[in-house]
């Protein structure tokens, strides 16, 4: 007997997706009983009114817990997707009934500029009555979470993670990147013509390996035939490196210029005027595509457009 599609639409109920993600979440029907409160025979006769609704098993069993099958990683997936989906709809409501538009949900890295994520917010929740939560992560975090529809859109570098077919991009703003020291340390160097060698057996702040920025610096010292600087400290955040290099004057990093003229505006940190010669990955906004796209995000897509001079879409 064939399967019937409209069983899925039919018979699938809220309840049916929250024993998805709790079974992925722990990996087990005894694990599962224990966290929800809800008897093991109870979870075992939901799990087997899932699989029928299915028409397939969905989980192999064994002693060591459950294991999806490939019908069951397409339904954990959905699953992931649509309880998502469900929460933001959830705030969005009530976002609403408080009296306000929308909500939104933006993933940001850390070399965004503070100037510009206030202007942006600022004029979308003033224009628009838009409210937002900001969550602070790298690329290689935030993509992740974009498809998993934990958020609406992204402001990040693109990277080969996003040029695939679920997700879109439109550049905002080039970056070139710029040393920072301890004011003393910068003055210094500032009066010397470039001297890398010298630079690369200092003591550096770093941001991780995986990051784009980390391995065009790598890329720039090797090119130069120099052994590439090994961080005392790898750190993404701009919080900790203004912060380790105001307290130790032997340090020097690297940031995008517009990260280096905020966090040299208090006077404690200086940025050193070397030129890389190259740019860094542009900053992009990545949306996922949508059939209907949201009005809240169009509108803080458009005014972080304008706030960043880039031209409109052909």
């Amino acid at each position: 007997m064939s399967w019937d599609a409209a069983r899925l639409a039919n018979r699938l109920k809220h309840r049916h997706l929250a024993l998805l993600t709790n079974i992925a979440k722990h990996g087990s029907l005894t694990r599962v009983a224990a966290a929800t409160g809800i008897s093991q025979p109870a979870v075992t006769k939901a799990l087997a009114e899932l699989e029928d609704i299915f028409g397939a098993p969905l989980f192999l069993r064994s002693g060591r817990g459950l294991q999806a099958t490939p019908l069951g990683e397409l339904a954990l997936l959905r699953a992931r997707h649509m309880q998502s989906d469900l929460d933001l709809w959830a705030r969005e409501v009530e976002a609403l009934h408080a009296g306000r538009s929308a909500h939104l949900n933006v993933g940001v890295v850390p070399y965004v500029s503070s100037a510009l994520l206030t202007a942006a917010i600022s004029q979308l929740h003033q224009g628009h009555g838009v409210t937002l939560t900001l969550h602070r992560a790298t690329t290689d975090h935030l993509v992740p979470m974009l498809r998993r529809h934990e958020l609406d859109c992204i402001i990040s570098r693109a990277t080969s993670t996003v040029a695939l077919d679920d997700l879109m991009h439109r550049v905002l703003y080039h970056q070139r990147p710029r040393l920072i020291a301890h004011s003393r340390l910068a003055q210094r160097l500032a009066r010397r013509a470039p001297d890398w060698p010298a630079v690369a057996s200092m003591d550096w702040v770093l941001p991780a390996a995986n990051t784009p920025t980390r391995q065009l610096i790598m890329e720039h010292f090797i090119r130069a035939g120099l052994r590439p600087p090994s961080p005392v400290l790898e750190a993404y955040s701009t919080d900790v490196i203004e912060g380790m290099l105001t307290m130790n004057a032997a340090l020097i990093s690297v940031v995008p210029e517009d990260i280096a003229r905020e966090l040299c505006q208090r006077g404690k940190l200086g940025m050193v005027p070397w030129d890389f010669g190259w740019e860094l990955p542009p900053i992009n906004l990545i949306r996922r595509k949508r059939e209907q796209p949201l009005a809240a995000e169009e509108r803080f897509s458009e005014i972080l457009l304008e706030l960043c001079g880039s031209p409109p879409k052909a």
